[in-house]
């Protein structure tokens, strides 16, 4: 039971960042359009947050959740597998919402240290995934393929988890600095820490936190799903799953 009140902070953490999120581009960036628009641009925060970070964290911590145990699994590995792929979906609609915004005004695309970041993210996601469902779904996949590469899926898994979390707080913070420049364009400038400022901060910390708690979750030994063994010694840590 210690580990539900941890899992109900990962779920009200991950709403807050999805409401924070779309409010923030709605309140203070006008709004949600796909025209090319600066309103265009605003559903690129927005998909990356749920994408890569709040689906993607409740996907990293679905096998942790004691009622799923001693379930087939096989029902459980789609679950995963399908909310990453939304995950995914979302994070490339991201992806394509900020490049068309900057190809209809002009801007050079992949030139910030966020975007290279972004990017690399999104590109070991997508490996990741499909790694995994050849690995791990695909029928004909060998036990021990599947032995070799769990270890590195799930360190993979958390790190992708840094870099989305890494990725977004820069990319807030690179759009505070292009948007809240004073006088230029009738806001007050970023240093001053304007209301939008402070509700945009407010994210970039909500985001870190609702990573930590991720982090804790899938770091804590005691909340590993357990296996069934096959010789009738009861259950077996996870890492030394046979199937």
């Amino acid at each position: 039971m210690s580990f539900y009140p941890s899992y109900l902070l990962c779920l009200c953490l991950g709403v807050l960042c999805v409401v924070f999120v779309s409010f923030w581009n709605a309140q203070w960036r006008g709004g949600f359009a796909w025209d090319g628009t600066g309103k265009q641009f605003n559903w690129h925060p927005v998909f990356m947050v749920t994408g890569l970070v709040v689906l993607y964290g409740n996907a990293a911590v679905l096998y942790r959740v004691p009622l799923t145990w001693g379930q087939n699994k096989t029902p459980w590995k789609l679950v995963h597998a399908g909310t990453l792929l939304l995950a995914l979906i979302l994070s490339v609609l991201g992806l394509c919402a900020v490049f068309d915004f900057h190809n209809a005004q002009n801007t050079p695309n992949v030139y910030s240290l966020h975007s290279w970041i972004g990017i690399c993210t999104v590109a070991l996601f997508t490996s990741q995934w499909v790694v995994g469902f050849a690995a791990f779904l695909l029928p004909w996949s060998p036990v021990e393929l599947r032995k070799l590469i769990k270890p590195t899926h799930v360190w993979m898994g958390a790190i992708i988890l840094v870099l989305s979390i890494i990725s977004c707080i820069s990319g807030i913070n690179e759009k505070l600095f292009f948007s809240l420049k004073g006088n230029v364009n009738g806001t007050q400038p970023y240093a001053k820490l304007p209301s939008e400022a402070l509700f945009a901060n407010s994210l970039g910390v909500l985001i870190v936190v609702f990573g930590l708690v991720v982090l804790y979750i899938l770091s804590n030994q005691g909340w590993q799903r357990p296996e069934p063994n096959h010789d009738g010694e009861g259950y077996r840590p996870l890492q030394h799953e046979e199937s």
